[in-house]
């Protein structure tokens, strides 16, 4: 038998419930701040990750997916989004068009690393770009909507760390620094670090290793060597922050990996997901858009892991939707009137109720049983009493039973099914499909 590749997983009921419940949510949200969606393709040119990640970077040397297409050109599943939107902004010449560009996305992400709780090597994100403007509220809005988005899960458990890399200048001149600190002890370091050193020299505050960990404890710090101009943007982030109540604590250590990064860097991490325990990431990319060939455009970001997300709401024991439902189920009691019974679940449907009956020719008692499997709130009997034009209406939840006439009572019968949900509008008996001879 075929299986799913390693690393990939099939999503279906019932925690497909949650996933709808993320992506409503997401999509309200990020409407609500006026951010509009954009999709890009699912695999671009390898160069496009390689320039705007870095070569240097876990992601490009041991993760992508990377393939030859039959033109010669090489291909990469994308392993994040940021840089495929700012192509999509400079192929299209979307920031000549407007001077702020405000993104979101949800789209699936390919990295070949070790499967774990909450990170497969095909995985889902969601997030934002605001593209063409250096405000610092556009920074503290950014890390405001992932929070907006879990606290509206009803997560409790994570926390907002926040860091400033300051202007690339700057933070060169750091490097060096950091360089002189790490060379008496370069021999003490990890295999890992000591590549780091030499490629990423900011990756190795990211080492899980306990050595390093205590090596870098007392490394320079980035915050004293950043400019006035750099401090006093990181400060008002800061203060947007603290005005609109969010809580956060400042990591000096926190560097995050890409190349682009500049200025405020953030991450929202939690408990509840094991050792991997960023939610979401992001921050300031000022270098990405000239890197890719275009002008220099200031932009800030996050992405967030939909999988790791919804870990943490199960690993805190949050029920996001409840157990799948239908309104009405048909029950044909009587098979002569499996027609009629069809028109009326297409036109039940049409009227907006979540309406489902049985396509195996199954007894009534089995139609009852999936009716309670499907956690139908009404079942509607459709039988002999249809020659009268009458059907019968069982709410599931009390028992109770009800004679409808169609020709007299219809809007009542709809009015019960959706309890008022919809207007009192009139519903015209030419309209009704049971006026065809033919279907009976």
């Amino acid at each position: 038998m075929i299986k799913a590749i390693k690393g990939t997983k099939d999503i279906f009921q019932p925690e497909i419930f949650n996933w709808n419940v993320l992506e409503n949510l997401i999509l309200e949200t990020f409407l609500n701040y006026n951010y509009s969606e954009i999709r890009t393709p699912i695999f671009e040119e390898t160069a496009l990750f390689a320039r705007s990640i870095g070569e240097a970077t876990d992601i490009v040397g041991k993760e992508m997916y990377t393939f030859t297409d039959k033109g010669g050109t090489s291909l990469t599943l994308k392993p994040e989004m940021t840089a495929s939107v700012m192509r999509a902004v400079l192929e299209h010449s979307l920031h000549k068009k407007q001077p702020l560009n405000k993104f979101f996305y949800i789209s699936p992400m390919f990295r070949q690393e070790r499967p774990q709780a909450g990170r497969l090597r095909q995985f889902h994100q969601f997030g934002a770009e605001a593209i063409g403007s250096n405000d610092p509220y556009l920074d503290a809005e950014m890390i405001m909507l992932p929070y907006i988005i879990l606290a509206s899960l009803g997560l409790t458990n994570f926390k907002i760390k926040i860091n400033t890399l300051g202007s690339p200048k700057e933070r060169e001149q750091y490097k060096l620094v950091l360089r002189n600190y790490l060379q008496p002890k370069l021999n003490d370091l990890s295999e890992e670090s000591r590549k780091r050193f030499e490629t990423n020299i900011l990756r190795i505050f990211d080492s899980k290793d306990a050595r390093d960990i205590e090596i870098m404890k007392d490394a320079p710090k980035i915050e004293d060597y950043i400019s006035d101009a750099d401090r006093e943007h990181f400060e008002k982030v800061l203060a947007v922050l603290a005005v609109s109540q969010l809580d956060f604590e400042i990591d000096h250590t926190l560097v995050r990996g890409l190349d682009y990064y500049t200025h405020t860097t953030f991450e929202i991490v939690s408990d509840s997901v094991g050792a991997q325990s960023a939610l979401c990431g992001g921050g300031r990319y000022n270098l990405l858009s000239s890197q890719l060939g275009g002008p220099e455009i200031p932009a800030v970001g996050f992405a967030a892991g939909m999988e790791r997300i919804l870990l943490a709401v199960k690993n805190e024991n949050i029920t996001l939707a409840d157990k799948n439902f239908i309104d009405t189920y048909v029950v044909v009691t009587d098979k002569e009137m499996k027609n009629s019974a069809y028109s009326f679940t297409t036109y039940l449907r049409m009227e907006g109720i979540r309406t489902d009956m049985d396509f195996l020719g199954r007894s009534v008692k089995a139609q009852m049983r999936e009716a309670n499997r499907l956690n139908a709130r009404y079942v509607l009997f459709i039988g002999e009493e249809l020659s009268e034009n009458k059907v019968i209406l069982k709410n599931m939840e009390t028992g109770e039973q009800t004679e409808f006439d169609l020709q007299e009572e219809l809007e009542e019968l709809i009015d019960e099914i959706i309890l008022g949900d919809l207007s009192d509008e009139d519903i015209e008996d030419e309209d009704f499909p049971f006026d065809d001879p033919s279907l009976n």
